[in-house]
């Protein structure tokens, strides 16, 4: 709650007063600096209170539900027109996650071993098994004549999320700038669910899916911070994209977030905290956490690149540089950075 007009009010009342003889604003200061300081102390224990209430109500816990194991193919979806150069960021980011983690110095940190990460997770399931996750890029699928129209619905990204391999597969769509998605920019950059696939010999598997749109034109400073200036806020200088392009490397974040809750918590009883009709997963409990030292709009003491002046904290493929969010350790249940 913001607590600015209480004290405008006194500060108000205390400059008519100054017109008063001096007893009465003898009477008036007292009365004033008693009132300042007892609003003061009920604040704090009032915000004391309610962080140790959100801290217990917060706590990262695992619903007992199964998490996404075994070899996983990350199939895109791009609904609308991309440039080869902007689905190369996206594609060569999903390869990154596999790679073999080399100790060199130029190497690291690497988003694989941010995405190495993730295995706490499946360490406190207590099944051993389920380490063996494996991500590859799978096929892509182009739809470029914006087959269903410019504007969708979440029923129409599920239909697209469909076209995907239905088995052992993440689908992710992806929305070009130019194209409305029910809820986005509103009230969110993406989402991520699941859905049962066709029947095939009887049965039907559940598959895992994401959506992600381009907010480069719609709301850059909501779902691209901190390469564009906050819409809300704290305001600060936007950081330069480390692949030279707002809209794409706002959706790596949001991609990268959402596949972390994706594997943790694919089917709404893995890891999460909160409600679970609005959960907090492994990365989006640390939205806006990007490096060591964040605060409200500060995105941490990130990397910067000498000749690009580009921030960072994570190196890819084909010489790749990302900017990718914190997640939760579930051990600690605190936020997690590379750097």
């Amino acid at each position: 709650m913001h607590q600015t007009f209480p004290t405008t009010s006194i500060i108000s009342t205390s400059l008519f007063f100054l017109t008063q003889n001096k007893t009465q604003m003898a009477s008036f200061n007292k009365s004033a600096i008693f009132i300042l300081f007892l609003t003061i102390s009920l604040l704090q224990l009032s915000s004391a209170r309610k962080l140790t209430e959100s801290d217990q109500q917060l706590k990262f816990q695992y619903h007992k539900g199964p998490l996404l194991t075994g070899k996983i193919s990350v199939n895109l979806i791009w609904y609308g027109k991309f440039k080869p150069s902007q689905r190369a960021i996206i594609t060569d980011f999903i390869t990154s996650l596999s790679s073999p983690i080399k100790p060199t110095t130029a190497s690291q940190p690497s988003v694989a071993t941010w995405w190495k990460s993730t295995e706490k997770y499946y360490q406190l399931t207590n099944n051993k098994k389920s380490v063996n996750l494996a991500l590859s890029l799978g096929s892509q699928i182009l739809d470029e004549k914006y087959s269903l129209g410019k504007s969708l619905t979440t029923n129409q990204i599920l239909n697209l999320a469909s076209k995907g391999q239905q088995q052992n597969a993440i689908n992710v769509v992806l929305t070009a700038a130019d194209v409305l998605v029910d809820g986005f920019c509103s009230s969110r950059c993406g989402t991520h669910g699941s859905s049962y696939g066709a029947r095939v010999n009887g049965k039907r598997n559940k598959f895992a899916y994401i959506w992600v749109g381009n907010s480069e034109t719609q709301c850059a400073g909501q779902c691209a911070w901190p390469f564009h200036q906050p819409i809300y806020g704290p305001q600060s200088a936007p950081l330069v994209a480390p692949n030279n392009d707002v809209g794409l490397d706002g959706m790596v974040i949001n991609v990268a977030s959402l596949l972390a809750g994706t594997v943790t918590n694919p089917f709404g009883n893995g890891y999460f905290q909160g409600p679970k009709e609005a959960p907090l997963e492994a990365a989006s409990a640390c939205t806006g956490v990007y490096a060591k030292g964040a605060y409200p709009g500060y995105a941490g003491d990130l990397l910067l690149d000498k000749t690009s002046g580009a921030s960072y904290n994570a190196n890819g493929d084909n010489g790749r540089k990302y900017l990718l969010p914190a997640i939760v350790d579930p051990k600690t249940s605190a936020c997690s950075t590379l750097v």
